[in-house]
């Protein structure tokens, strides 16, 4: 495949020498360029990036902040789009002509990948969808500590958001204990970040996860009720909401005012429909939450 002149591969990595060169290799000779940000390997991460013929540019990461790494990375980039990737990520090979044909163009938007998740611990591969490709603007930049983002810039530029048909494959490397350390790292840096901004509310919706991968679900739905406070004219607020009262904390007369509430704001939503016909089904059942027993 020849090479586009007008793209950046991005990338912020520590230590992912046995990943490292798999999604360099996925990638093959599509970039013209490859920034690898390095927050501190002590591993042959570096190495290989140079092999590959990587930009290489150290990072002090004494203060966590993913967005800033990010940022340095596109403050190096010199293509006129920014292909972000993480080490454990692999671009699937049908993806690079749509890449290619993305990226020759002049559209002012962030293109969603769909990433596939695969993980050790199940056979289930979780989808999900991600802005990883961009225009290179000076306005464009990432924002959070962790779980850090690039949307809101994106539209606050005058740009859209689009789904590309591009796709990767992300897999888990850390077994589930691993990945709880990691969701307890992330809630202690949002709770920071939280602490910081209180008008920020865009933090919530990522604690409220970690919550929830931890199956801390009382402190999940404490964060979707609050969410719901915060955005009384956003439905997917009022529908997670419910969600919670209706399956992990049960209540279900505040699911039921919930899921309502979903149904007025968006009158097709579907979702917040089959939930409220899941309540309407236990309840006639006789089905009563734990705590009306």
């Amino acid at each position: 495949m020849s090479r586009i002149g007008g793209l950046s591969l991005c990338m912020v990595v520590k230590d992912e020498e046995p990943r490292l060169a798999r999604c360099l290799d996925a990638v093959g000779d599509l970039p013209a360029e490859r920034i690898v940000v390095d927050t501190g390997s002590t591993d042959q991460t570096r190495g290989i990036a140079a092999r590959y013929g990587a930009q290489i540019i150290a990072f002090d990461f004494a203060r966590v902040d993913f967005a800033a790494a990010r940022n340095c990375a596109i403050a190096h980039a010199t293509g006129r789009w920014i292909l972000m990737l993480d080490a454990d990520e692999t671009l699937d090979p049908a993806s690079g002509p749509i890449l290619e044909a993305l990226a020759a163009g002049s559209e002012n938007a962030g293109y969603y990948l769909e990433r596939r998740n695969h993980s050790a611990d199940s056979p289930r591969v979780a989808v999900d969808y991600v802005v990883r490709l961009f225009p290179n603007r000076p306005d464009y930049r990432y924002r959070g500590r962790v779980h850090e983002t690039i949307d809101h810039a994106i539209l606050a530029g005058g740009g859209r958001l689009l789904r590309s048909g591009i796709r990767i494959d992300h897999d888990f490397a850390s077994g589930g204990e691993a990945r709880r350390r990691k969701n307890r790292w992330y809630i202690e840096i949002l709770q920071e970040e939280i602490a910081a901004d209180p008008e920020d509310d865009s933090r919530l919706d990522f604690l409220a996860a970690e919550y929830h991968q931890l199956e801390m679900f009382d402190q999940a739905c404490a964060i979707a009720e609050r969410i719901a406070r915060l955005r009384p004219l956003d439905p997917r607020a009022h529908l997670h909401a419910g969600v919670y009262h209706l399956l992990y904390r049960p209540d279900y007369a505040q699911a039921r005012t919930d899921l309502l509430r979903a149904l007025e704001l968006r009158p097709e939503y579907a979702e917040a429909a089959s939930f409220l016909q899941m309540l309407d089904e236990r309840e006639k059942a006789g089905d009563k939450p734990p705590s009306a027993h």
